[in-house]
């Protein structure tokens, strides 16, 4: 009979680590959390010192049965729950939903699900931290207030079915503020100019990029402007003022965190942060190897440190050297520069075995597995090892008071680019100038100018979002992915070609949230929440000290948009359409994807049909109304009624106005309005009559 028993969280990790003990363990899973505050009510007692009402979920009764038998039987017992806060608390649960008091009870974790790992987990047992305990309380405590408390708000003024969050909703207030911004960003137009110089004793002309006047940077604002000094260029004689030769080095990548796997998944893999962690998982968990059984291959995948551990560093070392040469493995390791705390002092996320190649175990892995053990194995390894270096070639060209500038790179010894290139290394060029000094003779062949306009800031993608919460400090690894896709859930925003975009329903949402509750939307007082809560962690900060001094202003906030928040009326509006089945005025009505007409006679009459909403301007290629529509996935533009027959359609909002400059429609944007031909780069102030109506 078992002496001990080992509880985890998940029943795929129960056959990996069973394997490892002897037949002195039982290992059993609480498959994730046991007990949670009450889903109906508030569950937290503030007349009570903000006492937490836990009580056992749903569905877990027998569960626990089965695990208090296992209890019985056992001398020691082993809680081996996840290396983290919630892991901690999950831990703390199963003290007392065991009924554990009177056992011998030892906390234990492992960063990696292997041999080495567990039984050195064993011999490191330790009590329950409380300090992470409390802070995942506090977490808990603090996000059922703002869900429990302003949801109910949403629902009054709104509708029901909408949600508020700590995190959620400042996320979703950073997608809406990168919305206004690319609404109002005006384009500024200027020009690039390019010299092709035939160089004395070579074949192929050079190419080289204007720099500006008088060797200062110049930037060319307007076509005049281009024509004046394309004039004066091909008057000039060109010399070459300055050759310099030199060598750059570039860094290996830090290995993956939380984020920055997320990040990279989501563009090289085009993963979703939600499916980047649901496949590292299950790398962590275990996967069946060909002749190894269930084995972990990665290690913990909820982390923001870069650090790794001493045998991992000499394991990579060794294949390095082995594989690559001794002058590839990296002289030192690196670390990163923050000053932000390192959860746990975790480990980055790796192989459990560098040795443990990709492609060696690709056909027990899914292609999805495979791709994302692939990207993690290259990314370690290539952390290890040295830094690339490029010799550089760098000249200045003179024509009168005018300057050129050629640049160019070769690799000179690739050290981690052998193993492990991002996209922005494939961009470097890998061509040297050869054959020109201060002394040779230049003669123009040709100069090719190009107009060019800004680009407003980039729509957000998963990837992006999560990079801005982290630089933020806005949740925590284990919040990304569940936060955006909470926020895809309720329709705020919507995904379309990897860019989120806010839907109407967002926008409410939001602006209702900024008007309300404009502390709980706010980056700054949600990053210093963050920073207390980890003040918490290291037991520097009472827990129920942050819940109580959050919950006073909340709840004023909440009594007063109870009072005075205006309801926002998303449904039932008039429209100017009758239904042709049975003569009522139709009304709008709000679905899943938006906006439609339906007849109030429902349920008699089921008539619905699609809503435009006319914006009072004539298309300007069929003469029939513009309407607001939206993409399938929710996104706002403006489109002819008559569409598919006529297929105009804009981003922004047309006005009757036509281009002074060129006579095409004109566009809203902020306070100004901005031709619609791009090439034409017309823009002008919005009467102010009219920016103050919008």
């Amino acid at each position: 009979m078992a002496k001990y028993l080992v509880i985890v969280e998940s029943p795929a990790k129960v056959r990996t680590i069973k394997k490892f003990l002897g037949s002195n363990y039982e290992v059993a899973a609480s498959q994730g959390h046991v007990r949670d505050l009450p889903r109906s009510v508030l569950g937290i007692d503030v007349d009570n010192d903000f006492e937490p009402k836990y009580i056992t979920i749903r569905g877990k009764g027998d569960i626990l049965a089965n695990l208090r038998k296992e209890v019985k039987k056992a001398e020691k017992v082993y809680l081996a729950t996840d290396p983290d806060r919630e892991g901690e608390a999950i831990s703390w649960h199963l003290f007392f939903a065991l009924k554990l008091e009177n056992k011998k009870v030892y906390r234990i974790t492992f960063n990696e699900i292997t041999k080495t790992a567990v039984k050195e987990s064993l011999k490191n047992a330790r009590e329950i931290n409380m300090d992470l305990v409390d802070a995942q309380q506090a977490r808990r405590c603090l996000d059922r207030m703002v869900g429990y408390q302003i949801s109910p708000v949403l629902w009054a003024k709104v509708k029901r079915g909408l949600s508020a969050g700590r995190v959620q909703s400042v996320a979703l207030r950073i997608i809406c503020d990168r919305e206004e911004e690319i609404a109002a960003f005006i384009p500024e137009e200027y020009w690039s100019l390019e010299a092709s110089l035939n160089v004395d004793g070579e074949k192929k002309p050079l190419t080289a990029k204007y720099y500006g006047r008088g060797g200062e940077k110049h930037t060319i604002a307007s076509r005049e402007e281009m024509e004046q000094i394309r004039k004066e260029l091909l008057d000039a004689s060109y010399r070459v003022s300055s050759v310099k030769t030199g060598e750059r080095v570039k860094k290996a990548p830090l290995p993956f965190t939380t984020s920055t796997l997320q990040q990279e998944a989501s563009k090289v893999l085009n993963f979703s942060t939600q499916k980047t962690m649901r496949l590292a998982q299950q790398l962590y968990e275990g996967v069946e190897i060909k002749g190894n059984g269930v084995t972990g291959i990665i290690t913990y995948l909820r982390t923001d440190s870069t650090r790794i551990s001493e045998e991992a560093e000499e394991a990579a070392r060794t294949y390095i050297t082995e594989k690559y040469g001794k002058e590839y493995a990296a002289a030192t390791e690196q670390e990163r520069k923050s000053d932000k705390k390192i959860q746990d002092a975790h480990e980055a996320i790796r192989p459990t075995d560098i040795n443990r190649l990709p492609l060696a175990i690709k056909e027990s892995l899914s292609r999805d597995q495979f791709r994302l053990y692939q990207l993690i194995w290259k990314r370690f390894t290539a952390s290890r090892m040295a830094a690339a270096q490029y010799e550089t070639t760098s000249v200045k060209i003179d024509a009168g008071e005018h300057r050129f500038t050629v640049a160019a790179s070769k690799v000179k010894f690739d050290g981690f680019m052998s193993v492990y290139t991002q996209e922005e290394d494939k961009e470097e060029g890998n061509t040297l100038i050869r054959g020109i000094s201060e002394d040779s003779k230049l003669s123009l062949v040709s100069l090719e100018e190009k107009q060019h306009f800004t680009q407003p800031a980039p729509h957000y993608t998963e990837a992006s979002l999560v990079r801005a919460m982290e630089e933020l400090g806005i949740g925590r690894p284990s919040t990304y992915a569940p936060t955006i896709t909470t926020i895809l859930a309720r329709r705020y925003i919507v995904k379309e070609n990897k860019n989120l975009y806010v839907t109407e329903l967002g926008e409410v949402v939001n602006n209702m949230m900024k008007e309300a509750f404009p502390s709980i939307v706010d980056v700054n007082f949600t990053a210093t929440m963050e920073a207390l809560l980890d003040g918490v962690e290291e037991g520097s900060v009472k827990w129920k000290t942050v819940v109580k001094n959050f919950y006073p202003d909340l709840k004023e906030a909440v009594e007063k948009a109870e009072k005075e928040l205006e309801e926002v009326e998303l449904a039932d509006e008039l429209a100017d359409e009758f239904c042709e089945l049975c003569g009522r005025q139709m009304v709008i009505k709000y679905g899943p994807h938006g906006r439609f007409l339906a007849c109030p006679g429902f349920p008699d009459c089921r008539n619905t049909k699609p809503y435009f909403e006319k914006i009072g301007v004539a298309c300007p290629r069929c003469g029939k109304d513009i309407v607001l529509k939206k993409t399938k996935k929710g996104r706002k533009y403006y489109g002819c009624i008559d569409n598919p027959e006529c297929d105009f359609m804009v981003w922004q909002r047309p006005v009757e106005e036509k281009c002074d400059r060129c006579g095409s429609i004109m566009l809203q944007k902020g306070s100004k309005l901005v031709c619609s031909d791009e090439t034409c780069g017309f823009v002008k102030d919005m009467p102010k009559e009219k920016a103050e109506q919008s």
